[in-house]
């Protein structure tokens, strides 16, 4: 698999030129995970995001009761992304729905260490993760309006 290709496809990458996404595929590490096999739990600390190549996850809100699915993403999509803007607690618990699910994991504070170095990333990146971030808000706000 050639990565740098991959990542050209998820939309937080789009309008990088190649040579910026070999610098990105080489902050990445693949992780593979199993049906039900979870990725984050709500209330961990954020110090990475997750891009997903493979399969699909589920997010899933804490309830009193246990918690309740919000979102199903898969190939092409972000997972963890308000990490990298804020580095908190995560919100949500996050879990593979199928065999294989594979993310490529990238450190927070590499990716930022790059975004400093190469101010187009940077801006590329945040102006696209602004655009998905909106997009997700807009669904949530759609779900607990119903």
């Amino acid at each position: 698999m050639n990565l740098a290709k991959t990542l050209g496809q998820i939309e937080i990458f789009h309008g990088l030129a190649q040579d910026e996404l070999e610098q990105v595929a080489r902050l990445c590490e693949t992780r593979t995970l199993k049906q039900g096999e979870v990725l984050v739990n709500a209330g961990d600390v954020g110090d990475e995001f997750y891009l997903l190549t493979e399969g699909s996850v589920s997010i899933q809100l804490p309830t009193p009761t246990g918690s309740r699915p919000i979102i199903h993403l898969g190939k092409g999509q972000v997972v963890g992304e308000l990490a990298l803007l804020d580095q908190g607690v995560r919100a949500a618990t996050v879990q593979a729905n199928e065999t294989p699910t594979t993310v490529q994991v990238i450190n927070n504070q590499k990716f930022l260490q790059l975004c400093e170095e190469n101010n187009h990333i940077g801006y590329i990146v945040m102006r696209n993760l602004a655009i998905d971030l909106s997009v997700k808000l807009r669904h949530y706000n759609l779900l607990t309006n119903y």
